[in-house]
């Protein structure tokens, strides 16, 4: 299955009722995409920060701001919170981090008074539509969780098949990633592969195949995994790939992204809404998708309620 990214925004335009926060808007590459996709007709965009800032960069890189939002709040920390408030009382679906750091966009996510945390591990997912796969890839997490624990792991798993779920993925099939394709103690990534296979099949993580340990290769391709005595569900069929740890995530990312040239949609999912957080690296078809994946799950989600 490849995701569509334009029946997405098809399907968004129809309902032409998303508003996205973009914190501390005065970042051009940012403010760019959110108002590309207020001309697209995907979502109406709610710009916050130093208002001053923002109508002068505005007018540097004559971009028209006619009709659009301005909530003024030069204080990064202060329009983090303010966004997340937006979010929080249902005036906007989806927040997006301009020129903010990330720590105080998830800080303001977080707050367990006024933020819109879940009892869910924020994880961070990455969606590349692969031509030599003929299909979709979700990996995760390859921005957020540094070296993820066994529990972490099992959290991950289940917050990138929820989403896969809202793409419309019945049972989503996940390959736990490794350097081998057999349990060796002396690589934990290889044991915790395994147990959680046994808590796929006890039922314990449910919606989903869960395989492994596999080998970048054998998670991927049905030959590759054939050669190597593999099968079931999951060998060489995935469409989730469960990274180890997030320097091995990262690395696969970018080699998809720069090496490979292939736009990314990505967003921090396990919160109430979808969190965007994009590097000033990416493409802007990049930035774009990964607005529409996340007022598309935002969507799917409140329709769910």
């Amino acid at each position: 299955m490849t995701i569509d990214f334009s029946e997405m925004g098809r399907e968004l335009r129809q309902e032409g009722n998303s508003r996205i926060a973009l914190v501390c808007a005065e970042e051009m590459e940012a403010l760019r995409s959110v108002l590309q996709a207020y001309k697209e007709g995907l979502a109406e965009p709610i710009l916050i920060g130093a208002e001053e800032g923002i109508r002068d960069l505005a007018e540097r890189e004559s971009i028209a701001l006619d009709g659009i939002e301005i909530l003024d709040e030069a204080d990064p920390q202060a329009a983090a919170h303010l966004g997340v408030h937006l979010v929080r009382t249902g005036q906007a679906d989806a927040i997006m981090k301009g020129l903010v750091k990330t720590s105080l966009i998830l800080k303001a996510v977080l707050n367990k008074e006024t933020g819109i945390r879940s009892n869910k591990l924020l994880s961070h997912i990455a969606v590349f539509n692969i031509p030599q796969l003929g299909r979709s890839l979700m990996i995760s997490d390859a921005a957020l969780c540094i070296a993820p624990n066994l529990a972490e792991k099992r959290n991950i798993i289940q917050n990138a098949v929820e989403a896969m779920h809202l793409l419309g993925y019945e049972r989503p099939k996940v390959a736990c990633l490794c350097a081998v394709e057999s349990v060796n103690p002396a690589m934990p990534a290889t044991v915790d592969a395994a147990e959680l296979v046994r808590l796929n099949r006890s039922g314990e993580i449910g919606g989903c195949d869960v395989g492994g340990p596999f080998a970048l290769d054998n998670a991927l391709f049905p030959e590759a995994a054939e050669l190597k005595g593999l099968d079931g569900p999951v060998a060489g069929r995935s469409d989730i790939l469960l990274m180890p740890n997030i320097e091995v995530g990262n690395a696969l990312y970018k080699s998809l992204a720069f090496l490979q040239n292939l736009p990314v949609a990505g967003a921090i999912v396990g919160a109430k809404a979808p969190v965007i957080i994009t590097s000033r690296a990416d493409s802007q078809e990049s930035k774009h998708r990964s607005i529409i994946l996340s007022l598309y799950l935002a969507k799917k989600q409140k329709e769910r309620v």
